[in-house]
């Protein structure tokens, strides 16, 4: 299906200056080439910028420096950048609440006034209370750059465990504050990282994800491995830790521990990698708080299938699997009965996807997606449907991917979430599953008017004939002219959904008169396994297929034009912006590859890369190397060909997709271009202090998004311009 005209196109935006320079003669700072060769299974390949890879060096420092001054000259000669920024602190000024949640009567809940770096932790003594912050992160550094990154409190909430990261990494620091005073107790847990703290019962101490120390200068490099989950008890050492669960022997393994709401068993769930195939171990915790004596016993054994456990009544574990279940159910497991065949079904497999559940009051509320979309439904524990939570049409629960879908307490039948859209900053509802009362607690505060945009989704067939959901999102006076500015993002990867979620800079994008077009593609996780399992390893480039098809859908349908499409993602979306434009570069007339994936042949050797091999493939293995050299984008820049204008993004202080991928990526398609003498600029903006994304301040925020923005709409209102 298509969009319905519904009048004439709006102008793109409220400047008319000409864009000098946006397709015309462009120098960027020389890059020196070394002979570096590498020999993969018999193929000679170069690798002329492996230096940049140092992101150490005084080489590389002074190459970020003069590439960060070319990229600023050329964004500072456009007056709507400025517009633009103002636009992107007028909309961030508002109030943002999070899902308040309760411990031992006390309720802790994340709030941002709106234009501060960090949001705060506030402690109250009801969910609707102004309360006292408990936790300002501002306070930690001047510029805004050390980030709340874990938190876990107590069952009776004394005591806030809570973790910090510095300039965007995923370098973790583990302390403890008393929450009645608001002091921090002695205890300094550093070096953890992609870990969560689970407190025991009695608030004794907690678990975490432990790591070895890097070596000195190879913090943001060194590939680290986390096979190990340790037990911190309060007011001792680090040092002292006791080291519950390591395998030394199986360095690909990813544990994570979690203590039961009832506090009486600890849970190890184990990935190997990023494969959400998991296997659960089960210990009983004992009068100290450590495992009680004997063995691990397996709750869910192997690594088949998807397995988390969402509650449990004593030894009767309540699990979300998709065991025999492509879009997954949830299944009763006894731990003294462990065996698939012993399973109870409690809440079947349904056409849409169950992406998580909590137990909330006795009642298992379950959060379903339907073509990308929220749907909150009731369950008994014994599998009788009670009910749904309303949720507006077109919205999705915000939340991480693989997160609870409401904060609730199993003695208690109120929950909190926060339900938002595209057009929509996101609202926080309580709800009395007993009562069946829903409340509006804090309505979504955004400055922008939700009825003067419209919102669509159309499925688009792909080149295999499967249909690919697609969001629209527009002006309502905006129609399909042929003209319109597109903003076309995706990820497609890790079995991660993308969801109805506000975004800034998208929506400055639409309100300036462009149209934003959200893509599910296959390897998301949208669908469940088999459309996660139709995009990754062999099936890879399936993704950039789709992706690519649907741009030919917005070329074809009226709406627009192959040079008025802009392209973007972040991470795995990055590799996939730079997988399409070094493939099809006539499909775009921009792109903004983010902390994207470019090496594929050397993406596993940095920080936590080895463990995306379980979606991309191993190098080090023929087979799939020959997956990864076909698309790598690093390796299938061309000379002769020429490039649409091109913004890569990073961090220089990225530890999880190192920013080597984006200098090389960067300088050989600088290179490429300038030997075309076609085609548009390649920029790169580095910025200083910053990572992967999390926890980047809503000053960085800004102004990284200010300067995107700037970017796509002058490359694609320079497609048709005098340069």
């Amino acid at each position: 299906m298509t969009a319905t005209p519904e009048s004439p196109a709006a102008p793109t935006g409220s400047s008319d200056q000409p864009l000098s320079g946006v397709r015309g003669s462009f120098s960027p700072p020389p890059t020196r080439r070394v002979d570096q060769v590498d020999d993969h299974f018999g193929e000679v390949v170069e690798d002329p910028y492996r230096w940049l890879e140092d992101t150490t060096s005084s080489e590389t420092a002074e190459w970020v420096a003069a590439q960060n001054e070319v990229t600023e000259a050329w964004l500072a000669q456009f007056p709507c950048r400025e517009e633009i920024r103002l636009r992107l602190a007028e909309m961030f000024d508002y109030a943002r609440h999070g899902a308040p949640f309760e411990r031992g009567g006390r309720w802790f809940q994340s709030r941002n006034s709106g234009l501060q770096d960090q949001s705060l932790l506030y402690v109250m003594a009801t969910p609707e209370d102004d309360g006292r912050v408990l936790l300002d992160p501002n306070a930690l550094s001047e510029d805004g750059t050390v980030a709340l990154s874990g938190l876990a409190v107590t069952e009776d909430g004394s005591r806030l465990a809570y973790a910090t990261s510095m300039a965007g990494s995923d370098w973790m620091t583990w302390r403890v504050r008393d929450v009645e005073s608001g002091d921090d107790l002695p205890d300094v847990l550093a070096w953890a990282k992609f870990g969560s703290a689970s407190w025991v019962g009695d608030g004794s101490g907690f678990f975490y994800q432990a790591a070895d120390r890097p070596a000195s200068g190879e913090e943001y490099l060194q590939a680290t491995s986390l096979p190990r989950v340790a037990f911190h008890r309060i007011g001792t050492r680090q040092d002292d830790d006791t080291v519950v669960f390591e395998s030394p022997e199986q360095p690909e393994w990813l544990p994570h521990a979690t203590v039961t709401e009832d506090g009486r068993y600890l849970l190890l769930s184990i990935s190997r990698g990023t494969n959400p195939e998991e296997r659960i171990l089960v210990r009983e915790l004992g009068s100290t708080g450590l495992p009680a004596s004997g063995e691990w016993r397996p709750l869910v054994d192997g690594f088949e299938w998807k397995a988390r456990v969402i509650a449990n009544v004593g030894s009767r574990f309540y699990v979300l699997t998709n065991h025999t279940a492509e879009r997954q159910r949830i299944v009763a497991v006894d731990l003294d009965r462990p065996d698939p065949s012993e399973w109870r079904e409690v809440v079947p497999e349904r056409d849409s996807l169950l992406l998580g559940a909590r137990n909330c009051g006795g009642r298992l509320v379950c959060h379903f997606l339907e073509h990308a979309c929220s749907r909150l439904d009731v369950y008994g524990l014994d599998g009788v449907p009670t009910g749904e939570v309303p949720l507006p049409a077109g919205s999705a629960i915000q939340v991480d991917f693989d997160a609870a879908p409401v904060e609730g307490r199993p003695e208690s039948t109120l929950v909190h979430y926060v339900v938002g859209s595209w057009t929509d900053s996101g609202s926080l509802f309580g709800y009395d599953l007993a009562s069946g009362e829903s409340r509006l607690l804090r309505a979504a505060g955004a400055p922008v008017d939700q009825a003067a945009f419209l919102t669509e989704q159309v499925f688009v067939e792909a080149s295999d004939h499967v249909r690919v959901p697609v969001f629209l999102v527009r002006r309502r006076d905006v129609g399909p002219d042929g003209n319109v500015p597109v903003l076309l993002y995706g990820y497609g990867g890790f079995d991660i959904p993308v969801t109805p979620t506000f975004d800034w800079a998208r929506m400055v994008f639409v309100e300036r008169g462009g149209m934003l077009a959200v893509a599910n593609l296959r390897g998301g996780g949208e669908y469940g396994r088999p459309w996660h399992e139709a995009g990754r390893l062999a099936n890879k480039q399936r993704v950039f297929d789709d992706f690519c098809d649907v741009a030919r859908f917005l070329a074809a349908s009226g709406w627009t034009r192959p040079d008025l499409i802009a392209i973007n993602g972040r991470s795995n979306g990055g590799l996939l912006v730079g997988a399409c434009v070094t493939q099809h570069p006539a499909l775009f007339g921009a792109a903004v590859p983010g902390v994207g994936v470019l090496d594929m042949l050397r993406f596993h050797r940095f920080t936590i890369g080895w463990a995306w091999k379980s979606d991309f493939g191993d190098p080090e293995v023929e087979e799939e190397y020959r997956w990864l050299r076909a698309y790598s984008p690093l390796h299938n820049i061309r000379s002769g060909v020429a490039y649409p204008p091109t913004l890569v993004m990073t961090g220089d202080h990225d530890d999880r997709v190192v920013p080597g991928h984006s200098f090389k990526f960067a300088a050989a398609l600088q290179a490429a271009q300038a030997e075309t003498g076609a085609g548009g600029p390649v920029l790169i903006r580095i910025d200083s202090s910053a990572g992967h994304g999390h926890g980047k301040p809503v000053s960085k925020v800004i102004a990284e998004e200010a300067d995107m923005l700037t970017f796509v709409e002058a490359a694609l209102r320079g497609a048709s311009a005098p340069s």
